[in-house]
């Protein structure tokens, strides 16, 4: 563009006239000063250090609307078995039928059935021989089950009960639960308030090792179905329950030889949806709210090995084995996984599902949850206020734990050897093959600076020429590590179907009416589970049992620890929860 009429050049100091320049217009000025500062803000906002403009804020909390963020059902109750679910709930209430289901899980308790770390195969370590006595309780407490169930026990222990439907078209529903527990460790014994395996009924509490972890989810199940024949009941969708042995120890004997049984038997994606062990409700921002956990974490535990040349302790080196392992582990907890709260994750939906839903969030993080949806400053704003509460970060992020440690074998050896073992706890957003390269560039430095050659899940990263003092190796320490679960929709009519049923049990129990008494709100287990194994049954999986952790979580009631005990009224609610789901899944139609 030529300038503008009427502006003089100045005065050239040669004979000649100078070439005239064309300068930029003031609309181009104007549009490259806007992008500049655009692009200004833009590194500003980012950190943090240029917050959104008002009327712009106002603007993302303008196209916010709480149903599209965490969308929630009606409460889900039988139609035409409206009148047994009626009378169900009527039994349930009684003093004799609590008395009869605390027996149930009582006597359950009262059979020991740990499972330990590194067991023999069935068959020839005598350990799993505790599963005899457990199953023989069952076939004596629950009658009907057994004589109406078709039972098949799979690598001995291993149980699955087939509740036939009249209608062979319908996919099953698939109940999941676990016969093991933790050990208890002996010296502990005398800090229980009651013996860990007395089954203890105080009036109040079940108290002993499994009355929540699992066998409270086991006989739940089976105290359902036995209720629901001696009312004659006769499913028209089928019915399967497999209950593993060794998920407490990964399930190498139990749960993955059941899913090949279950695999073989009705093949991939035979199942309406399963449900296992897992998510309970709790009172969240005084709210109440249920926690389906559509996924689960990763994991890998990677060995950390340290090698040196040995010798008296008289002449030591500067740094032994344990010396160099000491740095090595410190410098893992120094670099912790940074969480980051990402859309797309269950643990954002949940947030969203409490900024949408749940009375007393504080404002800030209410309002910054609103804005997340579009902008991602918000999203970190709320992150920051959600990582407060140490298990949501926990639930967030992939997690680092150096649980094991061993090193050295006499006070004046050189120790040759040192190793610790670090369980890692994946992202649901992350990798197995994230971690191992995280923790692998991790170590590159201090590996070097020992002069140790290192190798790292089978890589050889430094000291390939042979001149290293020692070695340090990295691996995956039991070859267990496993990816992230695959995500359950939470758009699927399957979700609708138990979350309807949560609302409605969680009324039934109350006397409550309405939709608004409870929140439904996805989430993550922080472990894994035996669903793992289950993957190709169904896609729509959920780990939930309706467990009620009133102000804190399933863990606070001493599960793998000391006290392990459930409230009865809480157990009464899981039954009733179990009977809701079946006869409310037996009139499923999508």
């Amino acid at each position: 563009m030529s300038p503008p009429k009427g502006d003089a050049l100045l005065p050239s100091t040669t004979t000649e006239a100078a070439p005239t320049k064309k300068s930029p217009s003031a609309g181009l000025r104007l549009v490259k000063g806007l992008l500049v500062g655009i692009a200004l803000w833009t590194c500003l906002n980012a950190a943090g250090l240029a917050p959104v403009p008002g009327c712009v804020s106002d603007g993302l909390l303008r196209g916010y609307k709480a149903e599209e963020q965490c969308p929630q059902v009606s409460a889900v109750t039988p139609d035409k078995n409206n009148a047994l679910w009626t009378a169900l709930g009527e039994t349930f209430s009684t003093d004799a039928f609590k008395t009869r289901a605390v027996e149930w899980l009582g006597g359950a308790v009262r059979v020991p059935t740990p499972s330990f770390d590194k067991m023999g195969p069935v068959g020839e370590d005598p350990r799993w021989e505790v599963f005899g006595p457990f199953h023989d309780y069952l076939l004596k407490a629950f009658p009907l089950v057994h004589s109406t169930l078709e039972v098949t026990k799979v690598n001995t222990w291993g149980l699955v009960y087939a509740w036939k439907g009249s209608d062979a078209d319908l996919k099953p529903l698939l109940l999941a639960a676990h016969q093991d527990v933790v050990p208890v460790n002996p010296d502990t014994v005398d800090k229980w308030t009651h013996p860990p395996f007395s089954g203890h009924f105080d009036g109040e509490r079940i108290w002993g090792r499994g009355s929540s972890d699992d066998k409270s989810g086991l006989i739940a199940i089976l105290s359902t179905i036995e209720s629901l024949l001696e009312s004659n009941f006769q499913p028209a969708r089928g019915v399967v329950l497999t209950f593993g042995f060794d998920e407490e120890t990964s399930g190498l004997h139990g749960a993955a030889s059941l899913s090949k049984h279950l695999l073989e038997t009705y093949g991939e994606n035979a199942f309406l949806l399963l449900v296992d062990e897992g998510g309970g409700f709790a009172q969240e921002y005084d709210g109440v709210v249920a926690t389906p956990a559509v996924a689960e974490k990763g994991y890998i535990d990677v060995r950390v090995d340290v090698t040196s040349p040995g010798g008296h302790s008289s002449v030591p080196p500067s740094h032994t084995t344990i010396g160099i392992l000491s740095q090595l582990l410190v410098h893992y907890e120094a670099n912790p996984y940074e969480p980051r709260l990402s859309r797309g994750t269950p643990m954002y939906w949940k947030s969203q599902c409490l900024a949408a839903h749940v009375p007393g969030v504080p404002h800030k993080l209410r309002k910054a949850l609103k804005k997340a949806v579009k902008s991602d400053h918000a999203l970190r704003e709320a992150q920051k206020e959600l990582f407060k509460e140490k298990s949501f970060r926990a639930l967030v992020g992939t997690t680092q734990a150096i649980d094991l440690i061993s090193g050295g074998v006499k006070t004046n050896a050189l120790p040759e050897e040192a190793w610790a073992v670090v369980n890692h706890r994946i992202a649901t957003d992350s990798s197995v093959d994230a971690v191992k390269e995280q923790d692998t560039a991790l170590l590159k430095t201090l590996a070097q600076e020992f002069n140790l050659s290192y190798t790292a899940f089978g890589s050889q990263i430094t000291g390939k020429d042979g001149t290293a003092y020692g070695t340090l190796t990295l691996t995956d320490a039991w070859g267990t590590a496993l990816e992230p679960a695959p995500i359950s929709p939470i758009d699927a009519p399957e979700y609708a179907l138990l979350s309807g049923t949560i609302k409605a049990t969680y009324n039934a129990h109350r006397s409550l009416k309405g939709d608004k008494s409870i929140v439904i709100a996805p989430g993550i287990m922080s472990g894994n589970t035996d669903t793992r194994y289950y993957w190709a049954l169904t896609e729509h999986i959920y780990r939930y049992n309706h467990h009620n952790s009133g102000n804190g979580t399933a863990l606070s009631n001493g599960v793998h620890t000391i006290n392990e005990s459930i409230d009865a009224d809480a157990f009464l609610e899981m039954i009733r929860f179990f009977s809701t789901l079946i006869l409310n899944a037996d009139e499923y139609t999508a």
